[in-house]
């Protein structure tokens, strides 16, 4: 009688696996046919499809909304080079460790932490909760935008003038400010002055949000087969809209000062350590790291898909993305930027008109033409302004191009109130709306798709009964979603949106990566990690990586860490708040209930790592594997050491050290085939043998 196999990856098996004889050799053959190792799990269509999946998902609405405020906040120019820097250090070395880890285990972000040991679980779990909370509020922007699509299809735009409040009266909170704010503010949100009043629902983004998670649910409703068709138009049309923009915003007035004000290059900045946090904060998070969602969506590669190239394709795409994005928004802000101070001019020329046929003294007297302030340009009346300004009282201000860029706008202020404003002005705004609104609601959508494959892969993959049922698994989620997306709702939602996106995937996210190099590069080990992506590839990557992911890219997530986290503590967390009586936004102090909120969100995505750590701890010394010596004890029983070229799987396709045929080495144990190329099995022994480990 055979001897049972080794205790399966349930019952915490660390990265040696047990299989049987059979089972190995069959796993060995069918990597070297290029087979792959669970024949029933899906697959992309193309390489193609793959592609697109992992480009709709890293590039989102930051690119759009957060790059270029980063960028012309800090150095612009100088801000670029210093992103790429990182990028090249920090963020590809990353990007392809998840890759590579992802599509060598062929698991979700739970299975593959869990098959270099069970003590390392907590990781998988975590990425699940980041991406739950992220889900949660990256939907209600989805809504948000398909609220400004289904009004986009008037004209004029709901947006482009204030309403009236009786004959001849504009409502006072509109006029006080600008028809884009009072929109956004107050007709979609309706929003309360602070985080602590409370409001009833708004009943309208309540169905937005509805209708977000239903086009969600039935994007994912058959995993990737479905949502990689819906990628092709999701991540494609962005590009085409982007283009479009870019076209027509090169065409306005004002687009080259808005670019010149961005890309011009201020390298002192380079000695902040903010702007250094922020550079290397916007790489992790652009290229989606920490969330399980690239390694969900390379576990289902072919084991011999050159995921390096992989890795070098997707961010430079998502690199060149921000700088489209970047040239789009700042040609219009540029050309809004010089409406602003044009309408500026003609407004103080007429007042100087009225001054002058009332006053004596005309010292000030400008040489322009005052009868058609319209034909006044702005470099002539600041001339005149900077010499003459302080003899004409305050009622005259400066009518500065370069004030009115600098006055940053990101996030969902540049979507909602910049960017439409602008559009407001141009000719056909409605077709432009149109267009804008379906691109964000395309781009949000394929970063949605990501994201949920980071929650639902994983779980499914780890818990057999849930892969069963992938239909319903993935109805509930929606389902619960939108429940718990209710939040988001009230008339007080936004705040909460803003304290989610802020906080509660910052801390864990980096906490997250952090682990997974440690464990790779440390636990693991970076040569036996090259060593399984050299069989995987079939070439060696280069050995710098090694000691990218060993130093650079771990002290560099500790130092971010720690940047961020005495961030925190010596600047007490606020959010913007519009003031309806002033019309106006105002930064406020999260109260103290909100602060234990957030910090609870930051626990609770942060604590399944020492859980999963303990629960391990515990299962080894308490569980089935008995105490003390565990599950190591039951290795060594079965196990010896040995060089690779003395592996003999008789059967089986031998790969020795050193082939004559120029065939290649077997890796470590990091891929699935419970083999250590250090390893060998020893042979079954019949029932009554002596057991002689040969020891």
């Amino acid at each position: 009688m055979e001897k049972p196999p080794l205790p399966s990856d349930e019952e915490g098996t660390g990265m040696i696996e047990g299989q049987s004889r059979s089972q190995l050799l069959a796993t060995v053959e069918d990597l070297g046919q290029g087979v792959a190792v669970d024949p029933s799990r899906p697959a992309w269509d193309s390489k193609f499809q793959y592609v697109l999946a992992q480009v709709g998902f890293s590039v989102g609405l930051g690119n759009v909304w957060r790059f270029p405020y980063l960028c012309h906040q800090n150095g612009g120019g100088a801000f670029l080079l210093l992103y790429v820097v990182l990028l090249l250090v920090i963020g590809v070395p990353l990007f392809f460790l998840e890759l590579a880890a992802g599509q060598s285990i062929r698991q979700g972000s739970i299975g593959v932490w869990k098959h270099i040991s069970p003590k390392l679980v907590g990781i998988g779990y975590s990425s699940c909760v980041v991406c739950f909370f992220v889900a949660l509020y990256y939907n209600v922007i989805i809504a948000w935008s398909l609220f400004y699509l289904g009004n986009s299809f008037q004209y004029p735009l709901p947006w482009e003038h204030c309403p009236e409040s009786g004959p001849n009266r504009t409502v006072t909170e509109c006029s006080s400010s600008s028809p884009t704010s009072y929109f956004w503010f107050r007709k979609a949100l309706d929003i309360t002055d602070s985080i602590d009043e409370t409001g009833q629902f708004n009943p309208i983004m309540t169905g937005c949000l509805l209708a977000a998670w239903v086009i969600v649910c039935l994007g994912m409703i058959k995993g990737i087969k479905s949502s990689a068709r819906v990628m092709y138009f999701s991540s494609l049309f962005p590009y085409a809209v982007l283009l479009c923009f870019l076209v027509r915003g090169l065409m306005l007035d004002g687009a080259s000062e808005g670019l010149s004000f961005m890309f011009f290059p201020k390298l002192e900045i380079w000695g902040e350590v903010q702007v250094w946090r922020q550079a290397a904060t916007q790489v992790f998070f652009a290229l989606g790291l920490g969330y399980g969602s690239v390694i969900a969506y390379s576990s289902y590669n072919p084991t011999h898909n050159n995921c390096h190239r992989d890795a070098l394709m997707v961010s430079t795409i998502n690199f060149l993305t921000s700088i489209l994005a970047s040239l789009v928004v700042f040609s219009v802000l540029g050309f809004r930027a010089k409406s602003i101070a044009v309408d500026c001019v003609v407004r103080n020329v007429g007042l100087l008109t009225e001054m002058s046929s009332a006053g004596s003294d005309l010292r000030w007297l400008p040489w322009f033409n005052m009868s058609d302030p319209g034909s006044v340009s702005l470099t002539d009346y600041r001339e005149w302004f900077h010499h003459y300004g302080s003899l004409v009282g305050s009622s005259i201000t400066d009518c500065n191009l370069e004030e009115e860029m600098s006055k940053g706008v990101e996030g969902t202020g540049l979507a909602f109130i910049a960017f439409t404003e602008a559009m407001a002005l141009f000719p056909a705004s409605p077709f432009w709306s149109v267009l804008f609104f379906l691109m964000l609601l395309n781009l949000g959508l394929s970063t949605m798709f990501g994201t949920m494959q980071g929650i639902l892969t994983p779980l499914m993959d780890s818990f057999k009964p849930l892969g069963r049922h992938k239909t319903l698994l993935t109805v509930s989620s929606c389902a619960l979603g939108f429940l718990i997306g209710l939040l988001f709702t009230q008339r007080r939602g936004n705040y909460f949106v803003t304290m989610f996106d802020d906080y509660s995937a910052t801390l864990p996210l980096i906490i997250v990566v952090i682990f997974e190099t440690f464990s790779v590069s440390w636990l693991y080990g970076a040569d036996r990690f090259l060593d399984d992506i050299e069989v995987m590839l079939q070439w060696r990557p280069p050995v710098l990586y090694k000691y990218m992911w060993k130093y650079v890219c771990l002290l560099s997530m500790a130092g971010l860490l720690g940047a961020s986290l005495l961030r925190m503590l010596f600047k007490r967390p606020t959010y913007t708040a519009w003031n309806r009586s002033m019309a106006e936004e105002m930064t406020l102090e999260y109260p103290g209930w909100a602060l234990a909120v957030l910090a609870m969100l930051i626990l609770i995505a942060s604590l399944p790592i020492p859980l999963g750590y303990a629960h391990a701890l515990l299962t080894a010394r308490w569980g089935p594997g008995g105490s003390g010596a565990g599950e190591r004890e039951v290795e060594r029983e079965r196990y010896a050491k040995c060089d690779t070229s003395e592996l003999d799987l008789s059967q089986g396709p031998a790969r020795t050290r050193d082939d004559h045929d120029g065939g290649e080495r077997l890796g470590a144990s990091f891929l699935p085939l419970a083999v250590d190329g250090r390893y060998r099995l020893l042979p079954q022994q019949e029932e009554g043998e002596e057991d002689d480990t040969g020891v």
